[in-house]
């Protein structure tokens, strides 16, 4: 079962920790987005790569990392039955220009996470033989 994410707690997480909980969410993030996507022929990086290729790449990777994640989620939403209008393009705009004010990189992990959150509730239905479902 793929757990629902939020914001709110991976930032307040992250700050308390000093940032350790952020590396433990991009390594569960990508375990779940590699188990809801299966089959498409992709595999999104994990920690280790995103760490590595990150400082040597001096974070543009993160970013790469990031648009590519964001394209993944919306290619796979059809095979569930969902249709997202944001790609890995907006999603590195957001990133990327939106840091101008501030606010645009918390609002691309939101897109990430809503995305992912959404795929996950479906994928957690198809998976679970019907017991999650609330009986009509």
């Amino acid at each position: 079962m793929i757990k629902k994410r939020g914001l709110a707690g991976l930032v307040l997480l992250s700050i308390i920790t000093l940032g350790i909980y952020g590396l433990y969410w991009i390594f569960k993030l990508a375990k779940d987005v590699n188990t809801i996507c299966e089959g498409d022929g992709k595999k999104t990086g994990g920690l280790l790569k995103v760490l590595l290729l990150g400082i040597i790449t001096l974070g543009i990777y993160d970013m790469v990392w990031l648009y590519m994640l964001g394209d993944r989620l919306q290619d796979n939403a059809p095979k569930y039955g969902l249709a997202f209008k944001e790609s890995g393009g907006m999603v590195l705009l957001w990133y990327v220009l939106g840091a101008f004010i501030v606010v645009g990189p918390f609002i691309a992990l939101y897109i990430i996470i809503k995305n992912t959150n959404a795929l996950a509730e479906k994928y957690n239905k198809q998976h679970s033989g019907g017991l999650f479902e609330n009986p009509v």
